[in-house]
């Protein structure tokens, strides 16, 4: 029974449980578990005295009760803990350790700060000049008028300290907003961010370059496919999650959660949705330069009861370099614990690669081609993140002493007292 589960659970991608005498698989690929392994060695170990003890009635007691239940814990481990791993995306790459994690501090539920609840944060970006960290929050005004917050972190190579709040400033001159993504652009001294829209008011999601006050410079208009339909347009509350801006400043990367509903589903329990518009634009001229289809996972969990909410889509973007771009996936599975029901990973594209699906009203298969992603960071590799939450910002933080780059996350608390607020740091190896 143990070698059939094994064989099973081999085909749960790079991280399936694989018992120290079954191969993988792809033998280029070598799974391995190392909690089915230590699981196998106790059960090995107790099957010995059984055995000896049946021989020899002076040995150390076991009960043969003790054997199942150790046998059981072997099968669950190989249906629940390693099944529990995702699968890697068609056409990904196996991930390669590229970040080292630093740190992670947590504000306080519903924070005071100036009259305001500090919550909700679903954008975050750095400006290495001031050493300012911006931190958007999604609150359209349910808490407080849309806003973003100014702070600071103490980060070293060894250590992530406090956030300092240092200001709020709100938002003006847009109706309607919801706030996901923000960008410090350096060539303008501005500020870019994303509002998702809100289909009942008829505001389509948007762009907008807004003043370090608050107040509006101007928006950006986008494709007509960006307006909410009924059998097409993007679906409510999976809109412009995404921001990146090219390394010279010049143009700015849109991405979807999920993909308009003429491309086809979202993602489902195993079975990857149809792919999300990245939208690329000149921030001089506004005009839309390339678009690409990227290809999200599928949902890599069955939520409890499995009727349950859970869904997979693309919460942030960042440009690591001319052309490569950071892109970030979160999925939800409701009913699972705290280390399972949020599922966070970060893939790299080619943003040359992949046909261009501007023109392209409806995606088909055979009438677009999506870039090649490759996995660069699973938070499930790191043991000591014992909750992870609704994580969907993104940003390079401080240049490290020596001489790295630190890659910063934050998550979004919903206002919610059962998710957190929680910032992430990671030193990241080029």
């Amino acid at each position: 029974m143990v070698f059939a589960l094994c064989k099973v659970h081999a085909r749960a991608g790079n991280h399936g449980v694989c018992l120290p005498w079954e191969p993988s698989l792809d033998a280029a690929q070598p799974v391995k578990c190392w909690r089915a392994q230590l699981c196998w060695t106790k059960f090995s170990r107790k099957l010995n005295r059984y055995d000896r003890q049946m021989r020899n009635p002076q040995a150390t007691p076991i009960t043969r009760r003790q054997l199942i239940a150790n046998a059981g814990n072997l099968a669950v481990l190989a249906l629940t803990g390693c099944a529990a791993a995702q699968t890697l995306a068609p056409g990904s790459a196996p991930a390669k350790r590229k970040l080292r994690l630093i740190g992670e501090v947590r504000l306080p539920y519903k924070l005071q700060y100036q009259g305001t609840t500090v919550g909700g944060l679903s954008g975050i970006d750095f400006d290495p000049a001031t050493g300012v960290l911006y931190l958007l929050s999604d609150d359209g005004g349910s808490q407080n008028p849309p806003r973003f917050y100014t702070a600071r972190i103490a980060l070293s190579a060894e250590k992530l300290g406090d956030i300092e709040i240092t200001g709020v400033t709100f938002l003006t001159g847009i109706a309607s907003p919801d706030p996901e993504a923000i960008r410090w652009h350096a060539p303008s001294q501005s500020l870019l961010w994303t509002s998702e829209g809100n289909a009942a008011r008829g505001a389509a999601p948007t762009l907008q370059q807004t003043k370090p006050d608050g107040s509006l410079e101007r928006i950006v208009a986008l494709p007509a496919m960006f307006n909410f339909g009924l059998a097409s347009g993007p679906r409510i509350n999976k809109t412009l999650e995404g921001l990146a801006i090219s390394t010279d400043g010049n143009s700015a990367w849109l991405a979807m959660e999920a993909a308009l509903r003429q491309d086809g589903p979202v993602p489902a329990v195993g079975v990857p949705g149809a792919p999300c518009r990245f939208t690329q634009l000149d921030l001089t001229n506004g005009k839309m330069l390339r678009q690409i289809a990227y290809q999200p996972d599928a949902i890599p969990r069955s939520p409890v009861p499995e009727s349950g909410n859970a869904d997979n889509g693309v919460t942030e973007i960042l440009m690591r370099d001319a052309h490569h771009m950071l892109v970030l996936e979160r999925a939800y599975m409701a009913g699972l614990g705290a280390t399972l029901r949020n599922s966070l990973r970060v893939y790299e594209i080619d943003t040359r690669q992949g046909s261009n699906t501007l023109d392209v009203p409806a995606l088909t298969a055979g009438n677009y081609t999506s870039p090649a992603k490759k996995l660069v960071l699973d938070f499930a590799d790191y043991p000591a993140l014992v909750q992870l939450d609704n994580t969907e910002g993104m940003a390079w933080g401080p240049k490290l002493a020596n001489g790295k780059r630190s890659l910063l996350f934050i998550s979004d608390d919903n206002f919610n007292l059962q998710q957190i607020t929680q910032l992430l740091a990671f030193e990241y190896t080029d």
